[in-house]
């Protein structure tokens, strides 16, 4: 089995401690990619680094989070997009969005990076990596209103919308990236999705070290359980969990535009 997690925060001091027997355990894994996504400019730059330290192992994404929207700057902006011209090991931008659940920062300023970091991102025609949380409609509409539907590959990260939403993100070109949260008991909403959007659309991740999938609910998490959300949308689906992992890891390459020297 073949598992690529498209989101990961191995950065996050969580993992400070045991940061390199985790990757040890990574590569001893049936998990043969991460794509290590950036919060703000410092945690891009340090996931810059782990692609270096990690390559064809790890790769990063860069930008700024709708939290961290308040602290970001014009010229944090250039660096990142100088990040993303430049770097081998970078491959998207983001993650960013909007998120109206914590208001960790005020909305017009979350709406004004949000923006800038998009226009930035279909200027470089790179792939882009989005975050919403309680602003569906506002994120979609976004999104359709700065045209980078078509132009971009687009990710939705961690999807916690409907499933009519995802289906008008398919109708758009976008991706749907699916996590921890499928498992839980009242995942209603993530279940719907698993079940119905067309595969081709279908990414897999883990958000680690948040959203640890059951039986691991609560505690940290890390790449290595992403086979367990590759296992509960096989159930949901009918099929074997190959298929899920294969499937998924195919579409992940492809939008991340990875080459991959085992591919088949």
């Amino acid at each position: 089995m073949r598992l690529f997690d498209t989101h990961t925060h191995l950065c996050d001091r969580a993992f400070d401690k045991f940061r390199d027997r985790l990757m040890a355990q990574i590569a001893a894994s049936d998990v043969k990619i991460c794509v290590e996504v950036g919060w703000d400019f410092a945690s891009s730059q340090a996931g810059a680094a782990l692609a270096e330290k990690y390559p064809g192992m790890v790769y990063a994404a860069v930008g700024c989070h709708p939290h961290d929207a308040k602290d970001f700057s014009e010229k944090q902006l250039e660096r990142i997009a100088e990040l993303v011209k430049t770097h081998p090991g970078v491959v998207a931008l983001g993650e960013i969005g909007l998120d109206f659940y914590r208001d960790n920062s005020p909305r017009d300023v979350q709406r004004y990076w949000f923006s800038a970091q998009l226009a930035v991102a279909k200027e470089l025609g790179c792939p882009i990596v989005i975050h919403s949380r309680d602003a569906d409609q506002e994120c979609f509409d976004t999104l359709k209103a700065s045209g980078v539907m078509g132009k971009n590959r687009v990710q939705i990260h961690c999807y916690s919308g409907s499933a009519e939403m995802a289906k008008e993100y398919v109708k758009l070109g976008a991706n749907i990236s699916l996590g921890g949260a499928v498992t839980f008991k009242n995942a209603r909403r993530p279940v719907e999705v698993a079940r119905s959007i067309p595969l081709e659309n279908l990414m897999l991740e883990t958000d680690c070290p948040y959203m640890a999938p059951v039986p691991y609910r609560g505690k940290i998490n890390n790449p290595t359980y992403i086979r367990l959300v590759a296992e509960k949308i096989a159930q949901v689906r009918g099929v074997d969990a190959e298929e899920i992992a294969e499937a998924t890891f195919r579409n992940a390459l492809d939008f991340f535009g990875i080459e991959y020297e085992d591919k088949v």
